[in-house]
């Protein structure tokens, strides 16, 4: 192995902005900031989410970012920051890189993810199950 996770995780932390609980939950709810939920959908729905998230499976994050893809969502082209967030922060932190290499410039992501920010007592919504 060349590489191992923990150093890709380490090389991404060191090019991105990472938000403190604190930070994050400062701008939570503020029109001009995008929380984006990387975790698959059924983390949504048994864990909950932070309230008004946009929820983006990781494997299709830079198909939905990337205007000239099929999969292309519009939310990412808006004048917005975009807050990345996963299970515990190694999703989105090389999440955030990769889109931030692509060029997305007002991006960021949660310290220790959906787990620290519950852990923190920010507030969380439930997800209904698909039917």
């Amino acid at each position: 192995m060349k590489k191992g996770y923990r150093q890709l995780i380490d090389e991404a932390e060191s090019k991105i902005r990472t938000l403190t609980q604190e930070e994050a939950a400062a701008v939570q709810g503020d029109n001009n900031h995008v929380f984006v939920d990387l975790r698959d959908r059924r983390e949504l729905e048994r864990e909950g989410r932070i309230p008004g998230a946009f929820h983006c499976p990781r494997g299709m994050l830079e198909f939905w970012v990337d205007p000239d893809s099929p999969y292309h969502k519009p939310i990412f082209a808006e004048d917005k920051s975009f807050i990345f967030y996963c299970g515990s922060g190694w999703r989105s932190a090389l999440a955030t890189a990769a889109v931030q290499e692509m060029g997305l410039e007002k991006v960021g992501h949660v310290a220790g993810g959906y787990s620290a920010w519950k852990k923190a007592g920010q507030p969380t919504e439930e997800v209904a199950k698909k039917g």
